[in-house]
C-alpha cells in the first residue's frame, strides 16, 4: 500500500491524542466496506485510524449514519474494561470529523481469522475461546442496564443490519416474507445486553493471547442471539465452501455453541438458542441474496444453502441443532 500524507484533520487529532510526533505518514489499510482505515506512523510509534463512510463500499445502494463511529468508540471502552485483550485499546474519538484512533495490531502477529479459514486452517479452539470471551461480555453487560441508554442505537442497527440483511430479502423471497418480518420485529424488540453486531471472521484477529474482535460500528443494546447467529452464519457457510474441512468446521460450531451457553444466565438457554435457530437461516439467506453477499461461495454452494435456508424458514421453528444440521449436511 502506498504511503500518503495524512489528511490535515487526522494529523491534528493524532498529534493531540497520542505520543506520535511529526512527520506523520498515513498508509491506507485494506479490509471492510464501511470505513476508511489508515496506519498512521510517526516518531514515537504507530496507531490505527478509521472514519466511517456514508455510502458503504458495496454494489448496492447502502447508506449508513456516520455517527456509528461513536458506538464503536463506546463499545471499545466498555469491552476493553470488561475483557482486556478482546479488542484494540481505544486512543481517542472525535465526532467531527469522525476519526477514531486505536492501537495498531500488526497482521504479522495478529492474522485475520477469515484468511486462516479460507486457507483450510479451521482451528476449533479459536471458536471456543471466542465463545468464552463473547459470552462473558454478554453476561456481564446484561447485568448493567445503565448501558441501555448509552447504546440505544436502534436506528443505527436497523440501517446497518436489519434492513440490508433481512428486510432486503422480503421482495426476493415473498413466500417466507412473513417469517422474516417476524424475526426482524422480535430482534428489534429484544433488549438484553451489549451486542457487537458484526462478529465475523473478517473482524477477528488471532493474537497470541486469543481472538481479538474489531469493527464494533453496529454496537447496540439488544439481542445477544444476533451475535451468536451472525458468527454461526459464517461457519455454516464455510462448510459449503470447504467440504474437505467439514469435520473441523462442525467441531468448531459445536464447541462455539457449547462454550457460549456456559455463560448464559440472564434467561433460559433454550429460549436464547431458539432465537439463534430462527435467525441463522435468515442470516444465511441474507449472505446470499441480501446487500452484502459472501464473495467466496460458488454458485452450487449458494444454491444449496439458499434452498436449505428457505426450507427452514418455511417450516415451524426448530431447535438450533436441527437448523445447523440442515444447513451443514455435506452437499451432494
Amino acid at each position: 500500500m502506498p504511503t500518503t500524507t495524512c489528511p490535515p484533520d487526522l494529523e491534528e487529532f493524532v498529534l493531540r491524542h497520542t505520543a506520535l510526533e511529526q512527520p506523520l505518514r498515513c498508509t491506507p489499510l485494506p479490509g471492510g466496506v464501511s470505513s476508511d482505515i489508515y496506519l498512521v506512523e510517526g516518531s514515537g510509534g504507530r496507531v490505527a485510524a478509521k472514519r466511517a463512510l456514508a455510502q458503504l463500499k458495496v454494489a448496492a445502494v447502502w447508506h449508513a449514519p456516520r455517527e456509528r463511529s461513536a458506538s464503536e468508540a463506546g463499545w471499545l471502552e466498555v469491552v476493553g474494561g470488561l475483557a482486556p485483550g478482546f479488542c484494540p485499546r481505544p486512543l481517542g474519538y472525535t465526532p467531527d470529523p469522525g476519526w477514531l484512533l486505536m492501537e495498531y495490531l500488526d497482521p504479522v502477529t495478529h492474522p485475520v481469522w477469515k484468511h486462516h479459514l479460507l486457507a483450510g486452517r479451521v482451528e476449533p479452539a479459536v471458536a471456543r475461546e471466542l465463545a468464552r470471551r463473547l459470552g462473558r461480555v454478554h453476561r456481564v453487560t446484561a447485568g448493567q442496564p445503565q448501558l441501555a441508554q448509552r447504546f440505544a442505537t436502534d436506528a443505527l442497527f436497523d440501517a446497518l443490519r436489519l434492513d440490508p440483511y433481512l428486510r432486503a430479502l422480503l421482495p426476493e423471497h415473498p413466500v417466507v416474507a412473513d417469517r422474516i418480518e417476524a424475526i426482524i420485529d422480535r430482534t428489534a424488540g429484544t433488549r438484553i445486553a451489549l451486542v457487537h453486531g458484526d462478529v465475523s471472521p473478517k473482524n477477528i484477529l488471532l493474537a497470541p493471547s486469543g481472538p481479538v474482535l474489531l469493527d464494533a460500528e453496529c454496537a447496540w443494546w439488544g439481542d445477544p442471539a444476533f451475535d451468536v447467529a451472525f458468527l454461526l452464519t459464517h461457519l455454516v457457510s464455510k462448510t459449503a465452501h470447504l467440504p474437505a474441512r467439514h469435520v473441523e468446521l462442525a467441531t468448531a460450531i459445536e464447541g462455539f455453541v457449547a462454550d457460549y451457553t456456559e455463560h448464559v444466565d440472564w434467561e433460559p438457554v433454550k429460549k436464547l438458542l431458539g432465537r439463534v435457530s430462527d435467525l441463522l437461516p435468515a442470516l444465511v439467506l441474507a449472505r446470499i441474496d441480501g446487500k452484502s453477499p459472501l464473495e467466496y461461495l460458488a454458485p452450487f454452494a449458494r444454491d444449496a444453502l439458499r434452498m436449505r435456508a428457505l426450507r427452514l424458514l418455511g417450516t415451524e421453528a426448530c431447535d438450533l441443532q436441527t437448523s445447523i444440521r440442515t444447513l451443514t449436511d455435506p452437499l451432494r
